[in-house]
């Protein structure tokens, strides 16, 4: 993690604020069953991005104080702390592969940011979140993963070149090695 300095308690805070207006105002939910099975948006990427510009650690405190105060302003059913881990997650696992990039020419290649963001989502979307539906609610897995595994074919791609342009030019104005 680097330093935690004011301009990073900024920025970690501007993401978290991100994360949850893209989660529960600028997603498109598909529920089954009484419960959301599937949510297509862009809520995960300021997770993705903390983990992988500041370190695993902040991307887990933004991804699990985006989980919490999302939850607090916009409830979707009875809290569940297995969704905020999977939402820590989420920023702690591209921070982890990214770790031994020190400069943001390595940070930014998108064959380490596909793996990164790729393992990740496929650990925390894919496998975890399925599987807490399962168990909590009874969601099949034939009902939540085919969704799923189309949703995540689009978003790690797009998450990659996203963060591939954002990490450049966001390092540059920041002044971050």
């Amino acid at each position: 993690m680097k330093r935690l300095t004011a301009k990073n308690i900024v920025i970690y805070g501007m993401l978290i604020a991100l994360n949850v207006v893209l989660t529960r105002v600028g997603s498109i939910r598909i529920g089954a069953g009484g419960t959301e099975v599937v949510r297509i948006g862009f809520g995960g990427f300021p997770i993705i991005f903390a983990g992988i510009l500041f370190g695993p650690i902040a991307g887990g405190i933004v991804g699990a104080i985006g989980d919490i105060i999302g939850m607090i302003i916009s409830p979707m059913g009875a809290y569940m702390p297995h969704f905020t881990l999977t939402a820590a997650l989420t920023g702690i696992i591209p921070g982890l592969i990214m770790m031994n990039c020190k400069d943001v020419a390595c940070r930014a290649s998108i064959k380490r940011l596909l793996l990164a963001i790729g393992v990740g989502q496929i650990v925390t979307s894919i496998i975890l979140v399925p599987y807490f539906m399962n168990t909590l609610f009874g969601v099949p897995f034939g009902v939540s993963l085919p969704p799923r595994l189309i949703s995540q074919a689009i978003s790690i791609p797009l998450y990659a070149y996203a963060t591939k342009i954002i990490l450049v030019r966001i390092a540059a104005a920041l002044n971050i090695s």
